[in-house]
């Protein structure tokens, strides 16, 4: 038995679905323990290019079983549309999908909400997706969640959401917003279950089961580590907890079963929405600032971008106790004749680490950068690492040293086959 965990060490976008669709090869189960579908990952492979957002990435996988645990918020609407879409590119999904009853509802409340506070906060705005994420985890811990289980029982079903409605009513007229009707939600809820409910069942006893059998499971996390709630840059940070011991509450994975943890870590920096980004490029005329610059797979938003930054990789690799690093998107690095790596930060003249900082003297720092030479050379049909270009080979040992956690994997395009097994 193994349970592996992948998870992403800066903030999100590292390129997780493509570690997953890779590894999962050899997983009976691939589970997602957190988040919602403001998670997107991008994957190439034989059955054609996807932006997963709630299905696990290891679908593609005919032997592999699919959990979406408790820990997640789910929109019933994308969750349909999704799983469709795969349907129509020739991917099974009966008997292979698992949706757990105890997973919260994002209700159409939840989605207005988000964007009602956005713009209620003015210049202070989050940077949320809007998707109704953190709204929903907020009902979840001040008891006013809807649950897939509470379907159960239409009469209760429909008193909880009475209730609701009554209190979010309110606070939508009260910051401009149009109320929302009881029928029309009922309705359109109950058709959402009907549609889901042959997917929907307990996932605990799969879990123990699987892990009596010695099945291999790999547990994939949502958004990145330095956007968890408590650990990232808060208030810049997702609604969930996004470390690799989330995979406990929001799976039901004994802690003492993981026995592997793989950190996805981009060969450069991204972030999408507010929040601070030391090696961020200003000048976005640059030829750097155009091809570090991505466009997010779940919003549609583009990525801010920058180098390399060791400080939130090596803290979230710390944090979640990683062995091993999964490293994406090297070849984007091969136009450059020089390569900026951030190896520390300066605050008023001193030295600080990214654990000394919130996230408004974050925004402060004065990166140390280190410069690479760059290798100049299409690397996307390597396959093997001597295949590597020695610059390129200095700039991923540069990253292992400077992280102090192996790279195991490297990545040179957005193909399944396009990896490196070191």
């Amino acid at each position: 038995m193994s349970v592996t965990v992948v998870i992403g060490t800066q903030w999100g976008d590292e390129g997780k679905g493509k570690a997953i669709d890779y590894l999962a090869r050899d997983a009976d189960f691939v589970a997602r323990y957190n988040g919602g579908n403001n998670a997107g990952h991008t994957i190439v492979n034989p059955f054609g290019t996807f932006k997963i957002h709630l299905v696990p990435s290891g679908i593609f996988y005919p032997r592999t079983r699919c959990l979406l645990g408790g820990g997640m918020v789910i929109d019933p609407a994308v969750l349909i549309e999704e799983m469709n879409a795969l349907r129509a590119a020739g991917v099974k999904l009966d008997k292979r999908v698992f949706i757990s009853p105890r997973a919260h509802l994002i209700m159409p409340y939840h989605k207005i909400l988000d964007g009602l506070y956005e713009e209620a906060k003015g210049a202070g705005a989050t940077g949320t997706t809007r998707r109704g994420i953190g709204p929903t985890f907020a009902d979840k811990v001040s008891y006013n969640g809807l649950r897939w289980s509470d379907f159960a029982d239409a009469e209760l079903f429909a008193s909880k959401l009475r209730v609701q409605l009554g209190i979010k009513n309110k606070i939508i007229a009260g910051l401009g917003g149009a109320t929302l009707q009881f029928e029309k939600i009922e309705a359109e809820y109950h058709e959402y279950y009907a549609t889901l409910k042959p997917f929907i069942t307990e996932l605990f006893p799969i879990v123990q089961n699987g892990l009596r059998a010695k099945k291999k499971f790999l547990l994939e996390q949502a958004m990145g580590t330095n956007l968890d709630t408590d650990w990232g840059t808060y208030p810049f940070v997702t609604a969930s907890t996004t470390l690799a011991s989330a995979a406990t509450a929001g799976l039901g994975i004994p802690p003492r079963e993981i026995t592997r943890i793989v950190g996805v870590t981009k060969a450069y920096t991204t972030r999408v929405g507010a929040g601070p980004l030391p090696t961020e490029i200003m000048d976005e005329a640059s030829d750097a600032a155009r091809a570090l610059r991505e466009v997010a797979a779940t919003t549609g938003r583009t990525r801010r971008g920058g180098w390399f930054d060791v400080e939130p990789v090596r803290f979230a690799a710390q944090l979640n106790g990683a062995s091993e690093l999964f490293l994406t998107k090297l070849d984007i690095l091969s136009q450059f004749d020089e390569i900026q790596v951030c190896t520390g930060y300066q605050l008023n003249g001193k030295r600080v680490r990214y654990f000394d900082l919130n996230a408004y003297q974050l925004a402060q720092v004065k990166p140390t950068f280190r410069t690479l030479r760059g290798w100049r050379t299409d690397i996307s049909a390597a396959r093997k690492y001597s295949d590597l270009p020695p610059r390129a080979r200095q700039y991923v040992e540069t990253i292992e040293k400077l992280v102090g956690v192996p790279v195991r994997w490297v990545s040179v395009g957005p193909e399944r086959e396009a990896t490196i097994r070191r």
